[in-house]
């Protein structure tokens, strides 16, 4: 089948006088909100209405304020180290973690086969077992 188009259609040219169709007011009309330079309006804006998410109750209750954000790593992650006293600075040191936010969490994730002392903000059960099931240390860190 044969285009219709051979060629591609070049996009229309604004503003660039009388002669190319959209001059003058390069199709924006006179006047008004949509005729301003940087104009448009944001997407929940409708006309002057009371919008909906004003409209619509809020209810339940955000925890976000109360959440503590912690970085997670994993028991395979710090046995890969072959370091034998692991702490935050530690990791940070490695490039495993970027910042600590509120502390490190140490998950079970994993196999550990030597003894290692971890120093840690909180540990998962099944962390805490494999550390002194493998004749290591959790030491818990306070904020």
């Amino acid at each position: 089948m044969k285009a219709k188009f051979p060629y591609k259609k070049k996009p229309k040219r604004r503003g660039l006088g009388i002669g190319s169709g959209t001059g003058k007011t390069a199709g924006k009309g006179h006047k008004g909100q949509r005729a301003r330079s940087g104009a448009g309006t944001h997407p929940a804006y409708e006309g002057g209405q009371n919008p909906l998410y004003r409209r619509l109750p809020k209810r339940g209750f955000n925890r976000n304020a109360l959440r503590v954000e912690m970085r997670v790593v994993n028991i395979d992650t710090l046995a890969a180290l072959g370091v034998k006293e692991i702490t935050p600075e530690t990791l940070q040191q490695h490039g495993i973690i970027k910042n600590l936010k509120n502390g490190i969490k140490v998950l079970g994730t994993g196999d550990l086969k030597v003894a290692i002392q971890v120093k840690a903000h909180s540990f998962s059960e099944s962390a805490k077992q494999k550390i002194e099931k493998a004749g290591g240390q959790a030491i818990l860190l306070t904020n």
